[in-house]
C-alpha cells in the first residue's frame, strides 16, 4: 500500500507558533526571537508546516536531524538557514542537544519599508537546508552581534525608533549573509568546479540524447534537481564562479549547439530550431541575434551553404 505524504500544516503568525510551541505570546504580533530553551519545543511541531512569515535560524548547536521536505540535514556547526513565507520545513527529529537563535518576521513589518520589496530579491531564502550558509568563528560573532542588538530593542521599551532600528538590523544581516554566501561559494570552489564540470556534462548529454525534440529547451529547474541543489542557489553559485547565472549558461550552450548545426548540417532555421527545442523558430532566430548581433541566416552565410 503506497504511504500518504505527511499533512502539511500552514501556521500563518507569530503567535500561533508560539502558541503550539506552548511559549508566551510574542511581545509584538509582527516579530519574534526565541531562544535555546524555546527552540527546545520545535520537535513539538508538525512534520511539515508551512509559515506565513520569514524565519532566519542561526544554529550553533543542533543534535538530532533537521527534516527539510524530504530529506535531512544535520547541523554540527555554526550556521544560518533562511525560510520565506509559504516555504515548507519540518520538524526536529531525535532531538539531543540544541543550541541557537531563531527570528521570525511577518511581512507586514517591513509595510512603509524599502526592505519590503528589497528582501524578495534575497534567494538564499529559496535555498534548501543542504544549502545553509556555514560561517566562521568571526563571521558568527558579527551575526550574533546583531541578534544581540535586535533583542536589546525587543525586550526593552519601545520607542519611536525601535523599529527602525530592527529594520536596519535585519537589513544588515541580510547583507552580511550575503558577503558570507559569496565567501562559501568561492572557499569551496574546489567542490564548485567539480559541479560546473557536471553541469557541462548534463548539457551534452541533454542535446545528444535528442531531449530537447521530446522535453523542450533544458530548464534551470531541470538542471538544478539532476544536480541536487535549488534553482537559486545553483544559479548564485554559478554566477559567483563565472559571472553567469544557470539560464544564462543555458543560453551559452544553445548558441553554441546552433552554431554547430547551423555549420555543419543543411537544416534549415526552424528545423535548427526544433532541434534545440525551441516551439517557435522565431524566438530561436530573436536570442540567435541578441547573443551573437547577427541572425541565423547571416550566420550560416558565412559558411557558405544555401538557405532554405
Amino acid at each position: 500500500m503506497k504511504s500518504e505524504a505527511p499533512k502539511i500544516t500552514k501556521i500563518e503568525s507569530i503567535t500561533e507558533i508560539h502558541r503550539m510551541l506552548g511559549i508566551p505570546s510574542p511581545l509584538h504580533p509582527f516579530i519574534s526571537l526565541l531562544e535555546s530553551i524555546q527552540l527546545m519545543n520545535l520537535c513539538q511541531l508538525p512534520v511539515s508546516y508551512a509559515i506565513g512569515f520569514y524565519k532566519i535560524t542561526f544554529v550553533t548547536k543542533l543534535g538530532g536531524k533537521f527534516k527539510y521536505g524530504q530529506g535531512y540535514y544535520d547541523f554540527d556547526e555554526g550556521s544560518l538557514m533562511f525560510t520565506a513565507p509559504g516555504q515548507v520545513v519540518g520538524h526536529i527529529d531525535g532531538y539531543q542537544d540544541n543550541e541557537g537563535l531563531s527570528l521570525f518576521i511577518h511581512p507586514d513589518f517591513f509595510q512603509g519599508y524599502p526592505l519590503a520589496a528589497k528582501i524578495k530579491q534575497f534567494g538564499f531564502f529559496s535555498y534548501a537546508s543542504n544549502e545553509a550558509l556555514h560561517i566562521s568563528e568571526q563571521e558568527r560573532a558579527t551575526m550574533l552581534s546583531i541578534y544581540n542588538i535586535i533583542r536589546e530593542e525587543l525586550n526593552s521599551r519601545i520607542d519611536d525608533f525601535s523599529h527602525e532600528v530592527i529594520i536596519a538590523q535585519i537589513e544588515l544581516l541580510l547583507s552580511y549573509a550575503k558577503r558570507f554566501y559569496k565567501r562559501q561559494f568561492l572557499t569551496r570552489q574546489v567542490v564548485h568546479n567539480d559541479l560546473l564540470q557536471q553541469l557541462e556534462n548534463l548539457l551534452d548529454a541533454y542535446f545528444k540524447q535528442n531531449k530537447p525534440i521530446s522535453n523542450g529547451i533544458p530548464t534551470v529547474q531541470y538542471l538544478a534537481e539532476q544536480l541536487n541543489y535549488t534553482p537559486n542557489y545553483l544559479s548564485d553559485m554559478l554566477r559567483s564562479l563565472t559571472g553567469l547565472n544557470a539560464q544564462q549558461h543555458i543560453h551559452q550552450r544553445l548558441i553554441e549547439r546552433s552554431k554547430e548545426l547551423l555549420s555543419t548540417t543543411s537544416l534549415s532555421i526552424s528545423e535548427v530550431a526544433y532541434e534545440l527545442g525551441f516551439e517557435h523558430s522565431q524566438s530561436f532566430s530573436r536570442l540567435f541575434k541578441i547573443k551573437t548581433k547577427v541572425s541565423p541566416a547571416q550566420f550560416r552565410a558565412t559558411f557558405n551553404w544555401s538557405l532554405n
